[in-house]
């Protein structure tokens, strides 16, 4: 069943952190100064885990008929509950069995202490409950309402994107279990427009190759695996003592999956080998498959998505090599022109995460640059765009991207807890020229035009659109009652668009969060389009020649909208 997105909105930002009702407390034993278990009854579903995130990890084993079924990390709360998350235990106890969760405890000087009695006075044990159904609700007033945010816990990378029968299936890093990175796992949301995700809960999890790391997923219409035809296939990396390429297998439209018993099926002597992205090459009758390789790419080919040839290697002396190399993807532009894709952390161009991409050929075997390899050419020009990849199947032919909206310099201290990062807005990827060289352009796609009314408004909201018509060089800003403001600048004559968040509210949480973003515009801006939604501020050319993304986090919504040198037309979401 779909929800509505006000609905959803509504549903997560009423009531305080992720809570249940009816509750159940639980009885714990203390065995040691670090070692407690807890004996979970069959007849609630959930566990509810109180964190607090200023703690250290604790590692919890779920064991069910002595056999450990289920571990992983969390931040046990030792004074108070900043947030719950949920250990969903129902599908360990259908036989009406219970469960023990046997935990290590790790507090620094707690931890070691001599007196058991340091650990059993933590508060977890206190607050630890069981309950048959959550309620997600918390006051995350940063939360956008038209971008994709995890219900709760930690996301970072898009992961696995594919279209199929009407529905954009979007995967993601997830952690579960906190707003903090650890227990990479496959979160999974859907959604029929692009702007109103629903959350179907974890689809690939943790196993004995290790965590799950970034990757992607295909529709495979014909049958070549083997597996059925419009089989979904997923290929991420499996992340152990070394990383490796595994693959797994949904016959139900990417609603649950099946690890390949052969995992896993690529590997490397290299240690910074991951994210493979795997496509359709018509031309070749095969599938190609990219994956990084520290600070270059490997390309494979293969006829059944199981068997894989090495093909060729790109990226030596090519771009930015002042990070590793990650979330490759390779786009068939039409008119002979390829576009690959490579996000970089550190190596951005204003510090920290970024995406750059190459323009070039692509034989089935290898691909060809086409710009001198001293030349670096960015996606987006903001802080908070990484790990673009583009959605499987999409229809029409169509690229369609989605970037994970942070940056790996500060994403764990931005102001939220209940849940961290947000995915930017969908947008349309495509190829141009100017003077002789060829670029990726980049427009919001046109689901999301269409969440918009097309009867302009008087004033800003917390979540809208703004249109404005440049009239030469421009100044916008947008503030509020609080000084906090937001500058954007245009400077037709050196075709030059910057964005100043250094005042726009809450910035101290990291030194490298204030910043002053500036980008080329290769050739006159007519049309900017600027997307804000709450904690968020993306800004595009129309035509698709510059793109900014930038998340902002002010005390109190701007209100005030300020253009020199343009007019603004003010778009409000659709009732």
């Amino acid at each position: 069943m779909k929800i509505s997105l006000f609905l959803f909105i509504a549903f997560l930002m009423l009531a305080g952190p992720l809570t249940a009702q009816p509750e159940t407390k639980l009885h714990t034993q203390v065995l040691a100064d670090d070692h407690v278990m807890v004996k979970i009854p069959c007849h609630d579903r959930y566990v509810l885990l109180p964190v607090e995130e200023t703690q250290s990890y604790d590692h919890i084993r779920v064991i069910k008929d002595n056999a450990v079924v289920q571990e992983f990390n969390v931040r046990l709360a030792a004074n108070k509950a900043d947030y719950y998350v949920p250990l969903d235990i129902s599908r360990f106890t259908k036989d009406g069995k219970s469960v023990l969760l046997d935990i290590i405890v790790n507090r620094g000087d707690v931890a070691n202490s001599a007196s058991k009695a340091a650990t059993s006075d933590l508060a977890a044990w206190k607050l630890l409950k069981t309950a048959q159904t959550v309620d997600m609700k918390n006051r995350e007033k940063f939360r956008p309402v038209y971008h994709h945010t995890p219900a709760y816990g930690w996301m970072n990378d898009p992961n696995g994107l594919f279209y199929k029968d009407g529905v954009w299936n979007l995967y993601y890093q997830h952690n579960p279990y906190g707003s903090t990175w650890e227990n990479m796992t496959w979160g999974h949301a859907t959604s029929t427009d692009l702007c109103h995700w629903k959350f179907e809960g974890e689809a690939i999890e943790p196993d004995a190759l290790g965590t799950i790391f970034s990757g992607s997923a295909v529709v495979d219409k014909d049958n070549t695996a083997g597996f059925g035809p419009g089989a979904v296939v997923a290929y991420y990396t499996s992340a152990g003592k070394a990383q490796t390429q595994s693959m797994a297998v949904s016959t139900d439209n990417g609603m649950t999956f099946t690890k390949y018993a052969d995992n896993p099926v690529l590997t490397s002597d290299i240690p910074d080998f991951r994210d493979p992205h795997v496509i359709w090459y018509p031309q070749g009758q095969k599938w190609i498959l990219i994956v990084s390789e520290k600070q270059h790419m490997k390309l494979f080919s293969s006829k059944n998505l199981k068997d894989w040839t090495f093909e060729s290697d790109f990226g030596e002396g090519y771009g930015s090599h002042a990070g590793v190399w990650e979330c490759p993807d390779l786009l068939d532009m039409g008119g002979g022109h390829w576009i690959l894709v490579c996000n970089i952390n550190p190596g951005g161009p204003f510090g920290g995460s970024a995406t750059q991409y190459f323009t070039g050929s692509f034989d089935g075997h290898k691909f060809i640059c086409d710009s001198d390899p001293s030349v670096t050419k960015w996606m987006d020009w903001g802080k908070d765009h990484y790990a673009t990849v583009t959605f499987n199947n999409a229809p029409n032919g169509r690229h369609v991207a989605l970037p994970w909206m942070s940056n790996w310099q500060y994403a764990a201290q931005v102001p939220t807890k209940q849940y961290r990062s947000a995915n930017g807005i969908a947008r349309d990827l495509g190829y141009f020229e100017y003077k002789g060289t060829g670029y990726c352009s980049v427009k919001p796609s046109q689901e999301i035009l269409d969440a918009f009314s097309k009867k302009p408004q008087a004033s800003l909201t917390p979540a809208c659109r703004v249109d404005v018509q440049l009239r030469g060089n421009s100044v916008i800003t947008l503030s509020n009652g609080k000084g906090e403001s937001v500058t954007m600048t245009y400077n037709a004559k050196e075709e030059k668009f910057s964005m100043d968040r250094t005042k726009s509210g809450m910035t101290d949480f990291s030194t490298d969060f204030p910043a002053l973003t500036t980008a080329p515009t290769y050739g006159k801006i007519k049309t900017l389009q600027i997307f804000i939604d709450k904690s968020s501020i993306e800004a595009f050319d129309a035509n698709g020649k510059m793109a900014m993304t930038n998340i902002v986090f002010p005390s109190e919504p701007y209100t005030k909208l300020t253009v020199k040198g343009g007019k603004a037309k003010i778009y409000n979401l659709k009732r």
